[in-house]
């Protein structure tokens, strides 16, 4: 072959490798890769569209930031170790961005829930307890959300012997909570127990979903406040069919609240997933557990897990596997992007899909 050809070989190789790894960047197919060693990731993202990470590893509470643009994680450092950290069986750290700054909550084994805000100088300061009796929050099942200045987290508290859904405000970025207040208690005598809450803040409306129990049927409710949580309206069951179960599922799907405020949930009931806003039937996605729903540019991406496999369905309803794994977060990236990151092996995987 003469040395024409064999540059041109060369040229049409490298050019081949160029467009194949430009194709797998686009389809995402080959965007999976490893953040750091860790369980049960939580993210936030700031008015500024940079995305902050928060995880579990052992006692110690990590967190790394993904700049606004940026393609890869920065290296994790420690918020604080907590003695007896619960980090796994979607049991972790939650992170929100508030007008203050960030703000982290973490639970114990004990059932203690703290906070941390990362202060001006970048340094993680401890504030105050968020339950306000001790050792309530047992199931070490939490969620975080904030919009502004308002952030409000709930919780499975057992301070009345039975699991039910508790909540507390603060309105400075998470130095101090209020008192603790009762979001929902079934007159079943407990909620579902393994369920992890959900919850979404939009100005001064808090929306928190979670899993019931009553008469032996294990369905998400929707449970609203127009007042920053000081009181809630009555709860609403989502959908109109039922999940008759004498267990625990431990899938407490997730909800999102679009610009115009309108609520939009996923959960599982047995093993099919669905969408309904509140008020409105289910609509079948697929099958599946460990789903989750972000809002890009007024359109819905989903996640869950299907067979150990993570699968994204996008807006046109295409759906990709992206990784194995359990435990999907999806975060907008600018108007035609989305970050997926999720958990595999006691690892933090991650990836970026262009919708």
């Amino acid at each position: 072959m003469s040395m024409y050809n064999i540059r041109r070989t060369i040229v049409f190789a490298c050019s081949f490798l160029i467009f194949y790894a430009c194709n797998q960047a686009e389809t995402g197919s080959k965007e999976d890769y490893v953040i750091a060693s860790g369980q049960m990731p939580n993210i936030a993202k700031d008015k500024a569209g940079n995305i902050h990470l928060v995880y579990g590893t052992g006692d110690s509470i990590m967190y790394s930031t993904l700049p606004d643009g940026g393609r890869s994680f920065a290296t994790p450092s420690l918020i604080a170790v907590q003695p007896g950290l619960a980090a796994s069986h979607t049991r972790g750290p939650q992170i929100a961005a508030t007008t203050n700054g960030l703000l982290v909550t973490a639970c114990t084994n004990a059932g203690d829930i703290f906070s941390y805000i990362k202060e001006d100088s970048g340094d993680w300061l401890q504030t105050a307890r968020v339950n306000d009796r001790d050792t309530v929050a047992k199931e070490n099942l939490m969620a975080l959300a904030a919009d502004g200045k308002h952030v409000f987290a709930v919780w499975l508290d057992l301070r009345s012997k039975h699991n039910q859904v508790f909540g507390s405000r603060s309105l400075d970025g998470g130095k101090t909570w209020s008192k603790n207040i009762q979001v929902y208690a079934s007159p079943d005598s407990t909620v579902c127990e393994c369920c992890k809450p959900s919850v979404q803040v939009k100005g001064n409306n808090v929306y928190v979903m979670f899993r019931n129990w009553l008469q032996g049927s294990r369905d998400m409710y929707l449970i609203q406040s127009a007042d920053g949580g000081t009181t809630f309206s009555a709860a609403q069951k989502l959908g109109k069919g039922s999940w008759k179960l004498n267990a625990c599922p431990m899938d407490g799907g997730a909800l999102s609240v679009t610009s115009d405020g309108a609520v939009q949930t996923v959960w599982r009931r047995e093993a099919t997933i669905y969408t309904s806003k509140a008020g409105h039937s289910e609509e079948r996605l697929g099958e599946g557990k460990g789903c989750t729903l972000e809002i890009v540019n007024k359109q819905k991406v989903y996640a869950w897990v299907e067979n150990g496999d993570i699968v994204i369905v996008k807006p046109e309803g295409q759906k990709k596997i992206v990784g194995k794994g359990s435990g999907p977060m999806l975060k907008a990236l600018g108007q035609e992007h989305v970050l997926c990151v999720w958990e595999n092996n006691k690892q933090i995987h991650g990836t970026i899909i262009k919708l």
